[in-house]
């Protein structure tokens, strides 16, 4: 069975890089361009969850550092790692304070993605 990565990220052409880079790699990538996705976490099971910090379609004041936070904090979601990914200066601060367990500056190397990836998920094999 393939590795589940959850992909939430506004920025279509983002998202579909990532999607693409990630299955290239066996994953099983279920992608969204908001965070009402996470309605439905019961029914996806995501080994990984990547989480943009900005996110325009969200309809809160809530950002993916917020996101992230509540997610860690509730124990049904608390043991899905989750990667924070952002073009701010300060992501790894936004990660620490959403309690991420990794952060993906924009703009970032696809191997870059792929190696955090592979640190918070079975690599599947080849």
């Amino acid at each position: 069975m393939a590795t589940k990565i959850l992909v939430i990220e506004d920025e279509k052409d983002i998202r579909d890089t990532i999607t693409y880079a990630l299955e290239e790699y066996q994953y099983e990538v279920v992608s969204s361009e908001d965070a009402g996705i996470l309605k439905l976490l019961d029914e996806i099971k995501p080994d990984l969850i990547m989480l943009d910090n900005w996110l325009t379609e969200w309809t809160s004041d809530a950002n993916g550092q917020q996101i992230s936070r509540e997610l860690k904090n509730d124990p049904k979601t608390a043991h899905i790692p989750i990667i924070l990914i952002s073009a701010m200066s300060n992501v790894k601060e936004l990660a620490t304070a959403g309690q991420a367990d990794a952060y993906l500056q924009k703009p970032f190397d696809l191997t870059d993605l792929v190696d955090i990836v592979n640190r918070f998920a079975a690599p599947p094999v080849r």
